[in-house]
């Protein structure tokens, strides 16, 4: 653990309270977050806690060293929705969760080949769970023979009432849960709360063989079993989406609480909040729903993307709109035309990231403070601390070359072409074009004193900056000196 490093706090759902976070072993910190179902691209409130957790996985990897933190992030690919899916279309089910698997590491995470569009890390461990069909078995079996669940016409029941704390996740008491939750009401239940951890499977759906017969695990038994195989009984943190507190994380929660007594399960519990749209919540009747890629190819970067979620606490409702979008893109627009100069590193190793602000780090390390964080970038980026602010951008995935790949040195459209006026060979007008666009960019992100400032230095060396008739010129008003002219660039 870093000597420097600020004590890191964290909202636990369980308690309700921002705790301070003592991991079980500084030396195995662990950290489980509930993945992809893979049959569909990722919308933009599937992207949320992607972004939010790998923050997270990016400040205790800072803190703890990036060898001493273990992230699983599961990918969900037996489920009904996906059987639907090779229903309707009539391909094979692993043909789709291969592609969907595929689309998600690219918008949204590392795939081998390149980087996601979001700039993700990938997780320690990404278990599939059809990989861990054995391990799911086994913990059935174990429940049952602790009398916590029962079989019933094929299928295999969680017995809520036999777990006391069930409901305390979520705050809610059973009878709560039953009169305001659509449970499933099947004549093999003891209680309509309890719920499936084995399904039999007829000859079109995917099953495996059992004590029970062939079928396939519920959707609650796979993180409790793929949780426990990778990171034990007891860890550290688990995560997820507010919409998964109940009942996906209240059934994990009962199920591994019983299954393995002698261990606490997750010791803190860290949800983030819901995304809307321009105010309204997300959803294809408003037709305001859209995916990751639907933004991408509209020309909006990856990074004005990340930028935009983490501009909001992730313990509060997020909204989309285009005028944060707009910010978000002048602001890094801003930020990337005053670190061009300082060399890259990879923000997963020491490099750069050492150079990380002690304002920017406190921040994360106070729940999360993104919008904190944030506001100390701006900071930085006004006293003109360029490798500061780089260093300190990695930490929350921002500056880093593998989201570089967009054009933040263009001008807009609006403003014409940028021209070079004046003799010389192909290199000095690239140069000059090159400057004058940095000009715009920080004139469009109404950063007009360091705009003045680098007009003033070009005008020292030979070339005039100039925004005539939306056009943008840099004019050679005498011999350019190359050398002043490359340092500004």
């Amino acid at each position: 653990m870093s000597d420097a490093a600020p004590p890191i706090r964290l909202r636990n759902t369980a308690s309700r309270r921002v705790e301070p976070f003592v991991p079980l072993d500084p030396r195995n910190v662990r950290m489980y977050v509930c993945g992809p179902t893979v049959y569909d691209r990722a919308h933009l409130g599937n992207a949320r806690p992607a972004v939010v957790f790998d923050v997270l996985f990016r400040l205790l990897r800072h803190v703890y060293g990036a060898e001493h933190v273990t992230y699983v992030r599961n990918v969900t690919d037996v489920d009904d929705k996906i059987n639907a899916r090779a229903r309707e279309t009539g391909r094979a089910i692993g043909e789709i969760t291969a592609e969907t698997l595929d689309w998600y590491h690219r918008d949204i995470g590392f795939a081998p080949e390149v980087p996601g569009a979001l700039g993700c890390l990938r997780p320690t461990h990404e278990p599939r769970a059809t990989d861990w069909i054995g391990a799911m078995v086994e913990m059935i079996a174990r429940l049952i023979a602790g009398g916590h669940a029962y079989e019933a016409e094929g299928h295999v029941l969680f017995a809520v009432e036999s777990y006391r704390d069930y409901g305390a996740l979520s705050g809610r008491s059973v009878e709560d849960m039953i009169a305001g939750a659509r449970v499933e009401v099947a004549p093999y239940k003891r209680n309509p709360m309890d719920f499936v951890l084995w399904k039999p499977s007829d000859a079109d759906t995917p099953g495996w063989d059992s004590p029970w017969g062939r079928g396939r695990p519920g959707w609650h038994i796979e993180c409790s079993a793929m949780s426990y195989e990778l990171l034990g009984e007891s860890f550290d943190i688990h995560g997820g989406g507010g919409d998964l507190m109940f009942p996906h994380h209240e059934n994990e929660r009962a199920q591994s609480s019983c299954a393995h007594p002698g261990g606490s399960f997750a010791r803190y519990w860290v949800h983030n909040e819901m995304l809307q749209v321009e105010g309204r919540k997300m959803s294809k009747s408003l037709g305001n729903f859209f995916t990751v890629r639907d933004l991408l190819d509209r020309g909006v970067p990856g990074e004005v993307i990340r930028l935009v979620m983490l501009g909001t606490h992730y313990g509060k409702p997020m909204d989309w709109t285009d005028r944060k979008r707009e910010e978000a893109e002048a602001t890094l627009r801003r930020w990337r035309a005053l670190t061009a100069g300082v060399s890259a590193a990879d923000a997963a190793d020491p490099g750069l990231a050492s150079l990380a602000s002690e304002a920017v780090l406190a921040a994360l390390a106070n729940d999360l403070n993104t919008p904190g964080a944030i506001a100390e970038l701006h900071r930085l980026a006004g006293e003109g601390k360029a490798a500061e602010l780089k260093g300190s951008a990695a930490v929350l995935g921002l500056l880093g070359e593998e989201l570089g790949g967009w054009d933040w040195r263009a001008v807009k459209q609006d403003f014409g072409a940028v021209q070079f006026v004046g003799d010389g060979d192909e290199h000095h007008g690239a140069l000059a074009r090159d400057i004058a666009a940095r000009w715009e960019t920080l004139r469009q992100a109404k950063d007009y004193a360091r705009a003045d400032e680098l007009r003033g230095l070009a005008a020292d060396a030979g070339l005039e900056l100039r925004s005539v008739k939306g056009a943008v010129q840099a004019v050679k008003t005498g011999d350019l000196d190359i050398a002043q002219l490359e340092a500004l660039r």
